[in-house]
């Protein structure tokens, strides 16, 4: 069998991805490794012979699919958290590296390590591919002779294959650990922070009676601006008169309003305005109905409500838009994305042309642009080729991860550039990001285990090993209590800035059951890509 995985490493990469993936959604006492198992299942079976091997285009492919997908989805969101929280986490995240390179370098010292061992080591407790990869382009750039070259380079391959796993394991167990020290209730926090970041709503709609003579005759363009409420109102009912509200509409005492929104919200909006009804407000369905319609038109994809004038097309509300598996509540800026699932309601005669306004296929959002996906992928690479010179003497490059992240970011932001829309149907990004991540995964695994195996065989891993425990292990819990306990930063970003490595994003994304993960790892990333890069070459550098 092992013949049959030499002649075609293809067979063994899904072999790996299957078991691996099946290993993962094993539940012990409710916890589970996810799709983490896949680089543990590939260590196993890449210790079985050294011809074992997966060609590093497939690895290189999978990290650069992933990180652009995942930048493609959290463009928008980085650059808003960045501009509310400004450089104060990004300041803590290098303040946390610095923290795990000055461990790397005490663990040098007391275990007698080599420079290049001790950088591998780092690369590897950090789990940073690109960082390895710009440290063995420092040891060919050294003018010494070819064989301790090669001895250097063999060196930092086994510091970084040996504490590669640790990176990942350490910092699981480190969330675990801190989560049930520091007891985190994580449906509490996402209640907090509902209101400014798009997690899980409660969106309900409600009936309300007006009793309030404060509100009556003031258009509710002024109400929702004067009084801050965050509800979409529908259908009002003037005494035997159903009509769609507008921006321009007014209220009366004793008529009644369709509100949807947040569950609070709503409760809070119904007390001010009158009284809740423990009905739904009837109205003629010959004449209004509402539907749930899919956006597959790349024509106003990336384009705000407010932009579409719907109002001066047909005569309809949007209420709620669902993205995956969150319903957002519409709003004037709310950003129509491909693939959301837009919630309306409008007279009968227009829902034809509503649903062609939209696009309502979804065949077609099944579909990828490969002129957008292909360029900007192509620009990411592009990017990632460029070398960058620091003082010292000190070069990097972004790697097949920093430079397509960084482009997908700007590209996700921007959502659209005339004609051409960067953003991909949710369902297509996240396929994309699940295959790049099993191939990422299993790839590493298979090409570093014989080495990881070989290494313990020969009684000589065991501290490497240790090292890179320490390392990542002492790291991730230092930052989940510094950030949450001094800092106030949500445990569920903190999180997300840990999640060095796909898998652990993964299993943070699992334990919270929100999306609050991705906005730290999103802000982490970019910064923690360039600065390992920079760390592992000084580290290198100094110590040698």
């Amino acid at each position: 069998m092992i013949d049959a995985f030499i002649e075609n490493p293809i067979l063994l990469l899904f072999v790996v991805v299957g078991i691996g993936y099946w290993v993962g959604s094993i539940r012990i006492k409710g916890n589970n490794l996810g799709v983490a198992a896949v680089l543990f299942i590939g260590l196993f079976f890449g210790g079985l012979s050294p011809e074992l091997h997966i060609p590093e285009v497939i690895i290189f492919l999978g990290l650069s699919i992933f990180v652009y997908t995942i930048g493609l989805s959290s463009g928008p969101s980085f650059f808003f958290i960045f501009r509310q929280r400004g450089s104060k986490d990004i300041l803590f995240i290098i303040f946390m590296l610095t923290f795990s390179a000055g461990i790397a370098i005490g663990l040098h010292f007391l275990f007698g390590f080599s420079a290049s061992t001790t950088s591998g080591l780092y690369a590897g407790s950090t789990t940073n591919t690109p960082a390895l990869a710009g440290l063995l382009d420092a040891i060919r750039n050294k003018s010494v002779a070819a064989g301790e070259i090669q001895d250097m380079s063999e060196m930092a391959v086994i510091g970084y294959s040996l504490s590669y796993p640790m990176g990942v394991l350490g910092v699981l167990i480190a969330i675990q650990m801190m989560y049930r020290f520091l007891k985190i209730d994580y449906r509490k926090e996402e209640e907090q922070l509902r209101a400014e970041y798009p997690v899980k709503q409660n969106i309900i709609s409600r009936t309300i009676i007006i009793k309030n003579e404060q509100f009556v005759g003031i258009p509710i363009r002024d109400l929702k601006r004067n009084f801050h409420w965050d509800v979409v109102f529908g259908r009002l009912q003037t005494g035997d008169d159903v009509v769609l509200s507008s921006w321009d509409s007014q209220f009366a005492l004793n008529d009644q309003v369709t509100a949807v929104g947040d569950e609070r919200e709503i409760e809070r909006v119904g007390k001010e305005l009158g009284e809740i009804l423990p009905f739904e407000l009837s109205y003629d369905s010959s004449e209004y109905d509402s539907r749930r319609i899919f956006v597959s038109n790349p024509k106003i994809a990336g384009e705000r409500l407010a932009t579409l004038n719907l109002n001066e097309k047909f005569a309809a509300i949007i209420t709620r838009v669902r993205r995956g598996d969150i319903d957002l509540l519409a709003n004037a800026n709310t950003v129509i994305e491909l693939g959301d699932q837009v919630r309306f309601v409008a007279r009968r005669r227009d829902i034809s042309k509503i649903s062609a306004f939209f696009g309502d296929s979804y065949e077609g959002l099944s579909r990828i642009n490969l002129l957008s996906f292909g360029l900007g992928m192509a620009l990411g690479l592009l990017l990632g080729m460029v070398t960058f010179q620091l003082p010292g003497g000190v070069n990097f490059k972004l790697g097949f991860a920093g430079g397509p992240l960084i482009v997908a970011l700007i590209l996700g932001a921007l959502r659209r550039t005339g004609p051409i829309v960067w953003t991909l149907p949710f369902s297509a990004n996240l396929t994309l990001r699940q295959v790049g991540l099993i191939l990422l995964l299993a790839g590493i695994g298979i090409n570093s285990g014989h080495t990881f195996m070989g290494t313990f065989a020969q009684g000589g891993g065991g501290i490497i090993f240790l090292a890179g425990t320490i390392i990542s292990f002492l790291t991730a819990v230092f930052t989940l209590l510094v950030g949450y306990k001094l800092l106030n930063i949500p445990f569920s970003f903190l999180t997300g800035m840990v999640a060095n490595q796909p898998a652990i994003l993964d299993f943070a994304l699992e334990k919270a059951d929100n999306k609050l993960p991705i906005i730290g790892y999103t802000l982490m990333l970019p910064v923690s890509l360039i600065t390992k890069i920079l760390y592992v070459q000084l580290l290198f550098a100094f110590l040698g």
